[in-house]
């Protein structure tokens, strides 16, 4: 699967028919949305009498050559890298279960694996960093990133399907739990995991589980990068 990606999109909700229709007139179906929220600092935001604020994110499978057709567009038809328009990355599908599975995240173009050199050539200088915890618990995740050098994050909710009560290392799998999303650079990658786990991992309150995801593509973090490197 080198030539196919996992394109996830996170833009302000308001915002979501807009890149709903951007993604159509391109060709490219968006295959899920999920509603979710930004990671602003919960006390900030109740001195200043706002809620979290509200992000939406779109999934889609996009070949490489569309791929890269699409980072000029998110560019040059909707300002991306712009503050507040939002961000889109895009992950390495590694494998699918079957032909008709495949055709179907392809939109009926099969990727070639021997056209492997468009995965080689799109290298990016940012990772996708997850994490998973305890309900209630996003600002000591993010504190402990942030003081590692991250920006901001995106968090959904979920429930494990952990049969019964079942736990491991004392978690319980059936809880609900939230995820926050963040795209670190890569030479922030390990110093933002490391923090996360020593301050919010499993043997706190938050029992925050930590992994990366390699991205190889990016649109709209040029004004992100560029505030900090100010910063630095």
């Amino acid at each position: 699967m080198q030539n196919l990606y996992w394109l996830i999109t996170i833009i302000q909700r308001s915002d979501e028919t807009e890149y709903e229709e951007f993604y159509l007139r391109h060709g490219v179906d968006v295959t899920y949305t999920i509603l979710c929220n930004g990671t602003a600092h919960a006390k900030t935001l109740s001195l200043l009498g706002i809620e979290k604020t509200e992000k939406a994110m779109l999934f889609s499978t996009v070949l490489g050559k569309t791929l890269a057709e699409l980072k000029r567009a998110l560019t040059v038809e909707m300002k991306i890298d712009l503050p507040n328009r939002g961000v889109a990355m895009a992950v390495p599908v590694s494998g699918v279960g079957g032909m008709r599975a495949l055709e179907y995240l392809s939109g009926g173009a099969v990727p070639q694996t021997e056209e492997g050199t468009e995965e080689k050539k799109m290298q990016s200088d940012h990772e996708l960093i997850v994490a998973i915890y305890e309900k209630g618990y996003t600002d000591l995740v993010m504190d402990a990133a942030r003081e590692a050098g991250a920006g901001g994050g995106t968090t959904i909710r979920a429930k494990g399907t952990g049969a019964g009560a079942a736990k491991f290392f004392g978690i319980s799998l059936a809880e609900e739990k939230e995820i926050v999303f963040i795209v670190s650079d890569v030479n922030k990658k390990k110093g933002i995991m490391k923090a996360i786990m020593q301050k919010a991992g499993v043997d706190s309150k938050a029992h925050a589980l930590v992994f990366s995801l390699p991205v190889s593509e990016t649109a709209g973090f040029r004004f992100a990068d560029a505030v900090d490197k100010d910063s630095e």
